[in-house]
């Protein structure tokens, strides 16, 4: 058994589609599904990350992306210490949608979460393409947000980055007491790990 001195629980949203099992996906097992169905409700994994000489259990929960699911899926949101806000570089409506989803996250989850946004599918730019990276940059920077990377499921490029740099910045809020691990549910001590699922289930891409 791995030990580590901090579980993180991490929500990924984003519209059906976007590639968000895919990324969770590549995380975990380092893997790409081209065929996938769709995620029903939310999927689960989970993967060990060193931060700064600790280990971390990222517990992940990718959420579905339909309309008819939203109001399960808000549940998982509460006390998201890291929530990934994903949507698809080939996909305008995708991207139109992120203000939508960012409210959500920062309505339901911890509201010291670290928000990563991700523009999904960077390989398949040139003429599929439909939002630039200066657009992404700026609404991250608009809104608030204090990460923003592109990234691609298919090819793994920044993926671990995206989470990985999530998982950092989280780290640094610990230390600087900005989260209350005492209290706060979407990160627990080591001690206090039996309450948590330990195992990872492989997700489809949504």
């Amino acid at each position: 058994m791995t030990n580590y001195n901090y579980i993180i629980k991490y929500i990924i949203v984003g519209d059906t589609g976007v590639g968000k099992s895919c990324l969770l996906l590549q995380f975990t097992d380092h893997r790409f599904h081209a065929q996938h169905e769709l995620t029903i409700g939310v999927e689960f994994g989970t993967r060990f990350v060193n931060v700064d000489g600790k280990q971390i259990k990222l517990q992940i929960w990718d959420t579905a992306g339909q309309e008819n699911f939203r109001s399960i899926t808000r549940s998982y949101y509460r006390g998201a210490a890291g929530a990934l806000i994903v949507y698809d570089i080939t996909r305008r409506d995708s991207f139109n949608n992120i203000p939508t989803w960012l409210e959500d996250v920062r309505k339901n989850a911890n509201p010291n979460t670290t928000i990563m946004l991700i523009g999904n599918k960077c390989d398949l730019g040139g003429k599929q393409r439909q939002v630039s990276k200066e657009e992404g940059e700026k609404f991250a920077r608009d809104n608030g947000i204090s990460f923003f990377l592109e990234a691609s499921a298919k090819s793994a490029e920044n993926v671990e980055e995206a989470f990985v740099q999530t998982a950092r910045d989280v780290h640094d809020k610990i230390n600087n007491g900005v989260f209350d691990v005492a209290n706060d549910t979407g990160i627990k001590l080591a001690a206090k790990s039996s309450q948590m699922p330990d195992d990872a289930q492989g997700g489809a891409c949504c």
